[in-house]
């Protein structure tokens, strides 16, 4: 953690091109730097918004080519949704949270991911793709997509980067949507201060910070979703290295009350 008065940069990382599928993001991400007059050094923080990986990745559905199941169909009627998203959706999903209707064409259906995030829609978003009736899914493993980034600085630059991966999301007992890590690597996404003191001298014993997603929050200030700046530059955070990836921010569901 920096020491009380040490300054961090959020750097918004303009130029970035409209991603492709198999789009080579690192070395996009370097020339963006580099034409903005911007070096990449060791110990910085790459923060990604997920829908470019996704893209990469070619995690881009046609609801043109999908065929709703019966329970899809349902579904639909249930949450005003159309049945080809749901579909799309169901594909993505382990569990079912929480679904109902606040208003005509404003239904919920909020859920767990393959990946163990909670999110409406599984994270499957029309925003930002290509138009029509194109949609963008999560990746499959943020927390391996954000460690094969950061193996492609390396290699590129020789050093060692962290890398954060993000998504949007809704937060219980909060309006308002915040951007939260979904995946991570080179960064440890908790930091424990249980059994240290406070400013006091009394010893914390319940301290877990999520710095993973407070750095994503932080990010999310600059990123602009309208104006495409999907990528930051954060410099002069002191963070832990190694750790599990962003799955560590993941609550047991035997410690989760809402689930």
């Amino acid at each position: 953690m920096p020491k009380s008065g040490q300054p961090i940069s959020i750097i918004p990382l303009t130029g970035i091109p409209e991603i492709k599928p198999n789009d080579d993001i690192v070395k996009i991400t370097l020339e963006a730097a580099i034409d903005s007059g911007l070096s990449i050094d060791m110990g910085d923080v790459l923060v990604f918004a997920q829908k470019i990986i996704s893209k990469a990745e070619n995690r881009i559905v046609d609801l043109n080519r999908v065929s709703p199941s019966p329970y899809a169909h349902t579904l639909s009627k249930e949450v005003s949704k159309d049945p080809r998203l749901i579909e799309v959706i169901l594909s993505e999903t382990t569990k079912i949270i929480k679904m109902d209707q606040r208003k005509p064409e404003k239904g919920r259906l909020i859920v767990e991911t393959r990946g163990g995030v909670i999110s409406a829609n599984a994270g499957v978003d029309a925003s930002n793709v290509s138009g029509g009736d194109m949609v963008t899914l999560l990746p499959i493993d943020s927390d391996k997509s954000a460690e094969r980034l950061a193996e492609g600085f390396k290699e590129k630059l020789g050093i060692d980067v962290a890398i954060i991966i993000t998504d949007t999301v809704g937060r219980p007992w909060r309006d308002g949507l915040v951007d939260i890590a979904i995946g991570c690597s080179g960064i440890r996404a908790l930091k424990d201060y249980r059994g240290e003191a406070d400013s006091k001298g009394f010893e914390l014993n319940a301290t877990v910070m999520a710095v993973a997603d407070e750095i994503a929050s932080a990010a999310g200030l600059l990123m602009e979703k309208a104006n495409s700046v999907p990528v930051i530059l954060i410099k002069g955070y002191k963070y832990e290295t190694g750790g599990k990836g962003a799955k560590e921010l993941i609550r047991n569901p035997e410690d989760d009350l809402f689930r």
